[in-house]
């Protein structure tokens, strides 16, 4: 919460606090000065944060405040006497949208993201991509190329100005908010979260170059959702560009300000049976493969200055690496055969396009959440739903033995990448929102179940720990420690050792 949005809520509680207390003829003069300073403090709050909706409440309250008040201190006579009723329905009232205002605030905070824990300064810059070669097989425009927004944030040296937003366009945060169920307004104050990077900085020039990392988000995610773990990673000393894999997320805007929104999920139908299903996400995850392998095209171009960049020459291509969550980290696993990738990290993503090819012979990090760990504890213990369990999931006992079946070939595939250096862990107590920037957003989707208990900024550091470790132990042959076994600095962690 911002200083004085709060202080402007305060000073409300105040006046409906004078007004309740003090008789009718000793409150004029208190009245008329409280509700100046509660005045004086929303013009600053207008001025230095800017006005958000779920403030409406005290912007009415402070203005009906100073009207009333200053009336009868300038009439300077014995105001009428009002009905007992409606006075009591007023404080009713006012009551009742003060409590509702600080539900709003507790619920949609103008949050901020934790801080980098590197020693570099963070730059970043956004690139329009288009692929001649592809047609775009989920926008119905005919003969449409696939386009990617692609943002890369970079160590730099120190920056100057204001850090770049956290969204990098605002119009489409009334396409988030409908994706959570909420109105489109909701979450327009997160224009006023602010990431730690700086716009179109100059890289640092402490190395002549650092390791290339491609992030992939989620179904319907996007790619400000991945800030934190791009900067904190950009802050030792990474170059990390998160692929918007555009239709997939739940809007992407382009330069020219058309808004491509999410349409990926109309491959899927309830009534699909388990193979169509399984298909549908194979042809998903074609696609989103090879967004990153065009990417990664692009930055060979950008590497050799035909894309113009501050990044030119800046990037060390012996040394990549991907991560992503959800089905971006399916993503990051299947994007690793491509044999200029070293290594990647999924975060809570099961696979796909398992059956196309032989298993990963790389390392790879798998870091699950509690509940999805314990989907794949139910496989390797070959556990069987009772009926009653798949009554209260809506599921059959077909369909979920076919998911056994997926899930027991994962497993097969993480095996062979903890063979190769990788690793399985899993984090207590989360859940899969835990994975990006999201869980910041609100405390209601911890009271929802789709974030766990462990406290937001906890989760993002434990994932950020274990990330950059990894990394720096293949790309840059230095860490390595935190996987080799469980650390007293993170007992939320629990090392998966029987697959």
């Amino acid at each position: 919460m911002r200083l004085f949005e709060v202080l402007l809520f305060l000073s409300d509680i105040g006046l409906f606090t004078l007004t309740v207390l003090l008789s009718k003829g000793r409150r004029r003069i208190p009245v008329f000065v409280a509700s100046g300073i509660a005045t004086l403090l929303l013009v600053i709050h207008w001025t230095v944060e800017g006005y958000r909706l779920q403030l409406i409440f005290p912007y009415c309250i402070t203005i009906l405040y100073l009207a009333l008040s200053g009336y009868r201190y300038f009439r300077k006579e014995s105001p009428k006497k009002i009905p007992r009723f409606l006075s009591g329905s007023a404080y009713t009232a006012i009551a009742i949208m003060l409590v509702v205002t600080a539900g709003l605030m507790y619920a949609f905070p103008v949050f901020k993201l934790p801080e980098p824990t590197g020693e570099f300064k963070v730059g970043t810059q956004t690139f329009h991509l288009v692929d001649t070669n592809r047609e775009e097989i989920f926008d119905e425009a005919i003969d449409s190329k696939r386009e990617l927004m692609v943002q890369v944030w970079y160590p730099a040296q120190a920056g100057t100005g204001k850090y770049a937003p956290f969204v990098p366009d605002t119009r489409i945060l009334r396409y988030m908010a409908a994706d959570y169920g909420l109105p489109g307004f909701t979450l327009q104050h997160l224009k006023y979260v602010s990431s730690h990077a700086y716009s179109g900085a100059e890289v640092s020039s402490a190395k002549t170059s650092y390791p290339l990392i491609l992030a992939n988000p989620g179904n319907g995610s996007s790619r400000f959702l991945h800030t934190s773990q791009a900067e904190n990673l950009a802050s030792h000393g990474y170059i990390v560009a998160v692929i918007d894999h555009t239709y997939n997320t739940f809007a992407t805007e382009f330069p020219d300000g058309r808004i491509a929104t999410g349409t990926t999920n109309d491959l899927f139908s309830p009534d699909d049976d388990y193979r169509t299903s399984r298909e549908s996400r194979d042809k998903l995850g074609k696609v989103l493969t090879d967004d990153v392998t065009f990417t990664l095209d692009q930055f060979e171009l950008i590497q050799s200055g035909r894309i113009p960049s501050p990044l030119k020459g800046r990037m060390d291509l012996g040394h990549i690496g991907v991560f992503g969550h959800s089905i971006g980290g399916a993503t990051a696993y299947d994007a690793a055969y491509d044999p200029r990738i070293a290594v990647g990290i999924d975060l809570d993503g099961g696979l796909y396009r398992m059956r196309d090819r032989e298993g990963l012979r790389k390392p790879v990090l798998f870091i699950n959440s509690e509940s999805y760990f314990e989907k794949l504890k139910r496989v390797m213990d070959n556990r069987v739903y009772t009926d009653a369990e798949l009554n209260r999931m809506g599921s059959t006992r077909e369909w979920e033995d076919q998911v056994t079946e997926d899930k027991k070939l994962e497993l097969e595939r993480m095996r062979e990448s903890v063979a190769a250096g990788g690793q399985v862990l899993y984090i207590d107590n989360t859940e899969h929102l835990n994975f990006a920037d999201v869980q910041f957003v609100s405390p209601i989707f911890n009271m929802l179940g789709i974030t766990g208990t462990i406290a937001p900024e906890r989760a993002n550091s434990v994932i950020n720990a274990y990330m950059l470790d990894f990394f720096d132990r293949h790309l840059k042959n230095q860490g390595g420690s935190l996987l080799e076994g469980p650390d007293t600095r993170f007992p939320e962690v629990k090392f998966v050792t029987s697959l």
